[in-house]
């Protein structure tokens, strides 16, 4: 039996249920397949929701733990109250993302495995679909790297850590960007000795390079850090898991109960028979314009398929743009210098735009960097959460191109930031707005007034204003 529409969309993630309501909103005819028995994707099972869930109720048994000593028995028994409740966490999210709503908007569902028999045609399971545009949007999943020895023991990945119903005594992590940070420190707050293995001079080689170097050195309060160090091989023995690996000319090794791999994400797309439908893939994403089109004209690709940033909010975005250029014609173009992210360990760290590295590469003497340590913020002071600091980067006329926080509840305060800059004002305009006291956002109020400590009062119209001061005031 074959099945006509305007629009399928392959994937039912954020990215492709934006595009699925989007379109059927719009009026069209729309088929979304998902290979899984529920909606959300990977956000939804494996990655912010549970992970967030994990954190925060990790962090709530570590401030415990502050005043008063836990035993093993105790962490056990936590450990068994925190993963049922990231469960049912899970479970509250899943209705939002119902297969009900979806059908209630008219679209159709399939609940298969996709591929292309042609460039207009899918093979659906033991059924055909055929429609005039698709929109590709089938996430990513846990990357594996050729690690001698790892198939050939056990480890977990983020969609099976969430799985585990007894605490491990110890954990190592290889990898140390988002994923491998946020659940290393999450497990460590949970009373298993953690440890990171990290290939690269850093961790999360992504942040700018200061609030990297913070965020290590309070993570490493709490575990192990283990930077420029090449794993070698892996292995199994006497119910351990052996991680062998070098590290300053020398091979070392660490043992653990648990191994987590967390070394990045691959596109979901060796099952699509793209070449069958005339879609290029780059260095294992699907290649899309800045309009979210693959290298066949009808068939777009959004999220992380797609290869552009691997966070839910961009495939979100990517999704709005393929709805409007796929269901009414358009050619609204991403633009990323915008998005921000967040690394939800704690302390959090906030990230938009240029890294100061990446910045001044670009502007040069050009460039202007404030930056505001919490320890010198009321409100942090109060809060004994001193260790932090924001760094703001700006052109000379104060247009932001990079902004980066690390401190408690970073991703919110930091957004006020991120407003502006999306709005096309400058830096210095957050001076003009009264912040409460002691808000904890005080403190971007606090860098914006820096801006003209430095323009104005460290310039000659500061002498001219002073002059005029003296002798005509």
């Amino acid at each position: 039996m074959t099945f006509d529409y305007q629009v399928a969309v392959i994937g039912g993630g954020s990215g492709g249920l934006t595009v699925a309501a989007g379109a059927a909103n719009f009026g069209a005819d729309v088929a979304l397949i998902e290979r899984k028995t529920e909606l959300g994707g990977d956000c939804l099972h494996y990655g912010c929701m549970p992970s967030k869930a994990l954190i925060q109720a990790a962090k709530e048994v570590y401030d415990h733990s502050r005043f008063k000593e836990l035993t093993p028995n105790e962490y056990d028994r936590l450990f068994k109250k925190v993963m049922d409740r990231v469960s049912e966490a899970v479970e509250d999210v899943q209705q939002h993302d119902s297969k009900e709503r979806f059908i209630d908007l008219g679209i159709d569902i399939f609940e298969a495995e996709a591929a292309f028999e042609d460039e207009h045609t899918l093979r659906v399971g033991d059924q055909k679909i055929t429609a005039k545009r698709f929109v590709i949007a089938t996430g990513s999943s846990p990357a594996v790297p050729p690690i001698d020895g790892l198939h050939a023991v056990d480890y977990l990945t983020n969609e099976t850590i969430f799985s585990l119903k007894t605490r491990p005594d110890s954990l190592v992590v290889i990898g140390g960007g988002v994923i491998g940070a946020e659940l290393a420190q999450a497990m460590s707050r949970l009373g298993i000795d953690v440890t990171i293995i990290e290939g690269a001079d850093q961790i999360l080689s992504k942040e700018d390079k200061e609030i990297s170097q913070t965020a290590c050195r309070i993570m490493e309060e709490e575990l192990t850090v283990l930077t420029g160090a090449k794993i070698e091989r892996v292995e199994q023995a006497d119910g351990k898991t052996i991680v062998h690996y070098r590290k300053d000319g020398r091979t070392l090794r660490v043992e653990s109960e648990a191994l987590l791999v967390a070394a990045g994400r691959q596109a979901n797309i060796e099952k699509l028979s793209l070449p069958k439908a005339g879609v290029n893939v780059v260095e294992g994403h699907i290649d899309v314009d800045h309009a979210m089109r693959t290298s066949a004209k009808h068939i777009y690709a959004v999220g992380d398929c797609n290869g552009s940033m691997p966070f839910t909010h961009v495939a979100g975005m990517e999704g709005k743009l393929a709805v409007s250029n796929a269901v009414l014609g358009l050619s609204r173009k991403a633009s990323y210098a915008k998005v921000p992210w967040v690394v939800y360990t704690d302390p959090e760290i906030y990230h938009l735009g240029l890294t100061e590295s990446e910045a001044k590469e670009q502007y040069g003497d050009k460039l202007l960097t404030f930056k505001m340590k919490l320890a010198d913020n009321d409100r942090f002071m109060a809060e004994r959460r001193k260790d932090g600091l924001v760094k703001i980067l700006t052109t000379e006329s104060g247009k932001i191109v990079g902004a980066h926080a690390i401190g408690a509840g970073a991703g919110e305060w930091m957004q006020e930031v991120g407003t502006v800059q999306a709005l096309n004002k400058k830096f210095q305009s957050i001076s003009n707005v009264l912040h409460p006291y002691p808000a904890r956002n005080n403190v971007v109020s606090q860098t914006a007034d820096l801006y003209w400590r430095e323009k104005l009062f460290g310039s000659r119209i500061n002498d001219v204003i002073r002059w005029y001061v003296r002798k005509l005031r």
